[in-house]
């Protein structure tokens, strides 16, 4: 069977996208040693270019339905590549948040017009399944932002590691630009004015301002988790380093399994029956990283990082099946409500690290995951598909 060439050049968006997004997490403890700065303010890094995407997705899905999708992801892609080699040169913590920051703003041309140029692609059965392929990407692109740094950072240096990884990055730009075909389905909006309609009505309809809070708490609680785990595991009587922090991200490979089955289990089970029992197993998971034994926290990392996958699959495939036009402009929507999500996930359980720790970290996630259950019960009531 030959291999469909926009489903790989759809993953490597998403490997490139999450590769860049969370390449500092494994070397944070590194980072605020060096810089003389503690776990909160060291975050910031995260929190800068979380903001910075919430702040410029929805104008950048305006712009994706006015110029094409393909045209708005090669450029992005090949764009975000300065902001990293920039990053490895940066000499205090200010200089690096604001090249995050920039890092930032070109990131949802290839988040947001991805997943557009999914929902315009494929027919509506199929668009749950390619998302998925689409966050399998994201998640392997996740898990090598965290490890290649992570031994590169022991071996090299941290600014050896974000070179390594822009000179990546550059590699997936040029293979999406060359297998990702023009757009077939896409529907050219009337202008920027048509677009800021198109969000408007996005911000009317009840599904999708719930599928936006859940996206706001799938990356609150994934950043949570996956920041201030690193700091728990450098601290005694762990004392992880570099390398074995980015090694416990194998766990975010998960995702690339399970991914996939999305829309195998929604059209078995319901939307709403699904995403319910993916929280609670999420839940549970976040329970496990409050036991001592690393085995148990490394147990609660893969369901964390599975379900946040399946949630995350699940709201973004929904975006597209609502919005019948503007889907750019929708999910650009999305994407901020979930980046803003992401900011304040590294932002807040800071807060709770400095007054609680680990246990003040985990209660604030169950706490965002109880709240993501109860949108769904309240939306999703009369969502099946």
């Amino acid at each position: 069977m030959a291999l469909d060439s926009r489903k790989i050049a759809v993953a490597i968006a998403g490997f490139c996208a999450f590769l860049n997004l969370y390449s500092p997490q494994a070397l944070l403890p590194a980072l605020a040693r060096e810089f003389g700065v503690g776990a909160a303010e060291i975050s910031a890094i995260m929190t800068a270019s979380a903001l910075a995407i919430a702040l410029t997705a929805p104008f950048t899905g305006a712009i994706a339905d006015v110029l094409g999708r393909k045209r708005v992801i090669t450029a992005a892609m090949l764009a975000v590549v300065v902001p990293m080699a920039g990053a490895a040169l940066a000499q205090d913590v200010q200089v690096l948040i604001a090249w995050r920051f920039v890092q930032g703003l070109l990131l949802p041309p290839v988040f947001a017009v991805t997943i557009a140029y999914i929902g315009d692609e494929w027919p509506p059965a199929q668009v749950a399944g390619v998302a998925g392929v689409y966050i399998a990407g994201s998640s392997i692109g996740g898990f090598c932002g965290r490890f290649i740094p992570g031994v590169l950072g022991d071996l090299v240096g941290w600014r050896g590691a974000f070179l390594a990884l822009a000179g990546l990055s550059f590699m997936g730009a040029i293979l999406v630009a060359l297998m990702l075909p023009r757009e077939k389905g896409f529907v050219r909006s009337d202008g920027l004015r048509a677009s800021a309609r198109q969000m408007l009505r996005h911000l009317k309809n009840p599904q999708l301002l719930a599928t936006y809070a859940i996206g706001f708490g799938v990356l609150f609680n994934f950043i949570a988790v996956f920041t201030y785990v690193s700091f728990h595991l450098a601290a005694p009587p762990y004392l992880f380093s570099s390398t074995l922090l980015g090694a416990i991200f194998v766990t975010y490979l998960v995702g690339t399994v399970v991914s996939p089955m999305t829309g195998w289990a929604i059209a078995r089970l319901g939307r709403r029956r699904f995403i319910l029992a993916v929280i609670a197993a999420w839940a549970s998971g976040a329970v496990l990283l409050l036991a001592p034994p690393v085995s148990a926290i490394i147990a609660g990392l893969v369901l964390c990082a599975a379900c946040g996958m399946l949630c995350q699959t699940i709201s973004t495939g929904y975006v597209t099946a609502i919005a019948k036009d503007g889907r750019s402009s929708a999910v650009g929507l999305y994407v901020t409500s979930f980046y803003i999500g992401g900011s304040m996930g590294a932002f807040l359980p800071g807060l709770a690290w400095n007054s609680g720790g680990w246990p003040a970290c985990i209660a604030m996630v169950i706490a965002m995951l109880a709240g993501m259950a109860l949108i769904a019960t309240l939306a999703y009531g009369r969502v099946t598909a």
